[in-house]
């Protein structure tokens, strides 16, 4: 899905994942400055946006997914999980009802499965699962801003910002009235910044919630059964996960950013050293410096300098070993 705001002035459109949207105006730390500074707005239209409509829609999504939301109030923000039958993160869900609907932003191009698994486990229940892509596009607005609301545009806010879903129609419109716009690449420092993880960066095929810090913000331990619920419960009373995620503040004479998957090793043990986990995302942050998100062996030493690639590193704990 190409966003027409890649005709905006300056406008460079971001690669892989998040193809389709800008990544930069021509000033990426201008733009987290505004950002920051609870200025402007970032286009996520190339996000999947998923509606479910009909009396029984918080009550069935309760028996699907890690998150409480049986009795979610309209309009409260929250986000949740879908899991494997081994509990291994398959869909993060960014989610918020307005009192008649719940509606979701995914990850770019991950709504046709979600809605495949969501459909096929309907059975009586009175719900309507509807792909929105095509004519809802994602905005968001940073914490602090002063921007009016759309009428009639749902609003799902955290202390992160406000996430508008507005029409797609709309969006050359909203964007010449409430800009600056800011590209991805602004938003992604300030994510990294925030340790806020995301599925497909932070996530492989084995991740689970506890290894990401994702217990009690999307994972609720206090609620019935789901799949991949096991997992949870069992890793959480009676063990510890595998690997933890880290923060890295990067040696700032490197030119070059390491890209995620690259080897997180002992600075003590070089190049050649056993790998211990791996680059998930990789930012230039306009106070920071270069900074990363890292999957590490859970036993890893918390103060331990590490090797990011060829790039020294400096860790800060997000999930506790």
């Amino acid at each position: 899905m190409k966003s027409p705001l890649l005709s905006l002035p300056g406008a460079v459109p971001a690669e892989g994942r998040d193809e389709g949207v800008a990544a930069h105006y021509g000033d990426l730390f201008r733009e987290q400055r505004a950002l920051a500074d609870g200025n402007g707005f970032v286009d996520l239209s190339h996000r999947g946006v998923i509606t479910v409509t009909g009396d029984d829609r918080l009550s069935w999504l309760h028996l699907l997914i890690t998150q409480h939301v049986s009795d979610l109030a309209p309009h409260q923000a929250t986000e949740a999980l879908i899991l494997s039958a081994n509990g291994h993160i398959e869909h993060a869900m960014y989610l918020v009802d307005d009192g008649t609907t719940v509606w979701m932003h995914v990850e770019p191009d991950t709504q046709g499965d979600l809605i495949a698994y969501l459909e096929s486990m309907k059975f009586f229940y009175r719900v309507e699962v509807a792909d929105r892509t095509g004519d809802i596009a994602v905005v968001h607005l940073p914490a602090g801003s002063i921007a009016e609301t759309p009428d009639g545009a749902a609003v799902r806010e955290t202390p992160q910002g406000r996430d508008l879903f507005l029409p797609r129609a709309d969006l050359e419109a909203y964007a010449a009235a409430h800009g600056p716009a800011a590209g991805i690449l602004a938003y992604e420092a300030l994510r990294v910044e925030g340790h806020r993880p995301r599925v497909g960066f932070e996530t492989d095929h084995r991740t689970i919630p506890h290894e990401l810090g994702w217990i009690g913000s999307a994972v609720h331990l206090q609620k019935g059964c789901y799949r991949g619920q096991e997992t949870v419960a069992r890793v959480h009373n009676l063990g510890k996960p595998p690997r933890r995620l880290v923060f890295l503040h990067l040696d700032g004479s490197e030119v070059h950013l390491p890209g995620h998957g690259t080897p997180v090793r002992l600075a003590a043990d070089g190049q050649e050293g056993r790998q211990l986990g791996f680059v998930t995302t990789s930012a230039r942050h306009h106070e920071l410096g270069p900074i990363a998100l890292a999957l590490v062996k859970r036993n890893v030493a918390v103060d331990a300098e590490l090797l990011a690639g060829d790039t020294a590193a400096a860790q800060e704990t997000v999930v506790e070993p």
